[in-house]
C-alpha cells in the first residue's frame, strides 16, 4: 500500500505481478500485430521488445525467468542451424577466398565504426563495437550481455540496423524486380508436427543449452545448439522442426528480456545517440554496396544478387526478399551464413582486442 505522504510509485509498480504480465502480453500482441501488418522484419521479436521497453519505462518490475530465457536462446540456435543446407556449403566452397575477404572486410569496417562511436563517447565501453557488428543481431545481443556490454543499447543499434537494411534491400529489390504480388505469406501458427524431428529438435535445444551452461561458454545456450545443429543438419542427420508458435514464444522471451531492462535514462541516452547511430548504419550499408560492386566486377554476379548477399545483417529478412526475387539464392545465403558464423566466432575476440588497446573503453 502506498503511504499517503510518501512518494507515489510508478504506474505499473502499483499493479501485482500478474497484472503487469497481462499488460505486457496485451501490448506485445498489439505492437507485434502492427509491425507484422506493416511487413517489417523480426516483428515477433521487435513487438515484445518494444512492449517490454514501454512497461519497463513506466515502472514495471517483472523480469523474464532465467530458465525459460535460456531455453529461448537454444531455440534460436536451432532456428539458425536449420538454415544451413548442403547447397550453401557447395556455393561457399566454390568461391571461399573471396567470401572470406568480403566478410572480413565488412567485419573490419563495422569494428572501426563501433570503435569510433565508443571513442567519441557516443556509447559507453565496447557497446558500440557489439552494436555495429554486421549481422547476427540476436546472437550479438546475447553475447554482448554475456561479455558485460550494455545489451539494451546493443539491441537498439542492432535492430535499428536490421530495419534499415531490410527496408533498403526491399526498395532495391523492387527497383530491379516486380515483387508487388509477393507479399508476406500468411503464418500457420499451428501446423502439423512431425513427432520425430520435433522431438529431435527439442532434444538438441535442451541438451545444447545444458552443455553450453556447464561449459560456461558465453551465450553457450544458443551457440552449442547452433554449431552442433548446423553440422548435423548440413550432413542430413537431423531435421530441424520448429512450429511458429514455439518460435513466437522464443522471440517474445528474448524481446521481453531486452525491453524490460530499459529505463528512462537508457532510453534518453539511445535517443541522444540516434543521429550518430543512423550515420554509422548508412556508412556500413554504403561500404557493403561497394563490396557488392566488387562481386559484380570479379564474378559477374548480377547486381541484385551481389547487393543482397553483402547486405549487413538481417539474414532472415534478406532470405525472404531473395526468395521472392530473381536472384541466385544459394549464393546470397552462402555469403550471409559465412558472415553470420564469422561474426559470432570473431565478435568477442574483436571486442576484447579493441578494448585492451583502447584505454578509454575500459
Amino acid at each position: 500500500m502506498v503511504p499517503v505522504n510518501g512518494p507515489a510509485l510508478p504506474v505499473l509498480a502499483r499493479l501485482p505481478r500478474a497484472g503487469q504480465w497481462a499488460v505486457l502480453l496485451a501490448v506485445s500482441a498489439v505492437v507485434a500485430g502492427l509491425l507484422e501488418a506493416a511487413a517489417l522484419p523480426a516483428a515477433l521479436l521487435l513487438g515484445p521488445m518494444v512492449a517490454g521497453i514501454l512497461v519497463g519505462v513506466v515502472g514495471g518490475t517483472i523480469r523474464v525467468p532465467r530458465q525459460p530465457y535460456l531455453g529461448a536462446q537454444a531455440i534460436i540456435g536451432c532456428l539458425i542451424a536449420g538454415a544451413i543446407t548442403p547447397g550453401i556449403l557447395v556455393s561457399f566452397l566454390q568461391d571461399w577466398p573471396l567470401f572470406l575477404a568480403i566478410v572480413l572486410s565488412t567485419l573490419a569496417a563495422s569494428s572501426l565504426l563501433g570503435w569510433l562511436m565508443s571513442r567519441w563517447q557516443v556509447l559507453p565501453g565496447t557497446t558500440g563495437v557489439w552494436g555495429s557488428s554486421p549481422g547476427a543481431a540476436t546472437a550479438m545481443v546475447l553475447m554482448a550481455e554475456a561479455f558485460g556490454a550494455d545489451a539494451r543499447l546493443v539491441a537498439f543499434m542492432q535492430y535499428l540496423r536490421v530495419v534499415c537494411v531490410a527496408t533498403a534491400a526491399s526498395l532495391i529489390a523492387r527497383f530491379w524486380v516486380d515483387t508487388g504480388d509477393a507479399g508476406p505469406a500468411a503464418i500457420d501458427w499451428f501446423p502439423p508436427i512431425d513427432a520425430g524431428p520435433f522431438a529431435a529438435t527439442l532434444a538438441l535445444a535442451g541438451l545444447g543449452a545444458v552443455a553450453g551452461r556447464r561449459l560456461r561458454i558465453p551465450a553457450g545456450s544458443m551457440l552449442v545448439p547452433l554449431v552442433v545443429g548446423s553440422v548435423l543438419h548440413a550432413l542430413g542427420l537431423i531435421e530441424i522442426e520448429l512450429p511458429e508458435w514455439l518460435l513466437a514464444l522464443a522471440y517474445a522471451l528474448i524481446g521481453w528480456n531486452i525491453g524490460l531492462g530499459f529505463t528512462r535514462s537508457v532510453l534518453v541516452h539511445a535517443a541522444r545517440a540516434l543521429p550518430q547511430i543512423l550515420a554509422s548504419i548508412a556508412a556500413l550499408i554504403a561500404f557493403c554496396s561497394g563490396l557488392a560492386y566488387v562481386l559484380v566486377r570479379t564474378l559477374g554476379v548480377d547486381p541484385l544478387t551481389a547487393y543482397l548477399a553483402t547486405s549487413p545483417g538481417g539474414m532472415d529478412s534478406i532470405a525472404i526478399i531473395a526468395a521472392s526475387s530473381d536472384v541466385d539464392l544459394p549464393f546470397v545465403m552462402a555469403l550471409q551464413t559465412v558472415r553470420f558464423f564469422l561474426v559470432v566466432l570473431l565478435g568477442p575476440a574483436v571486442a576484447r582486442f579493441i578494448a585492451r588497446r583502447s584505454p578509454h573503453l575500459s
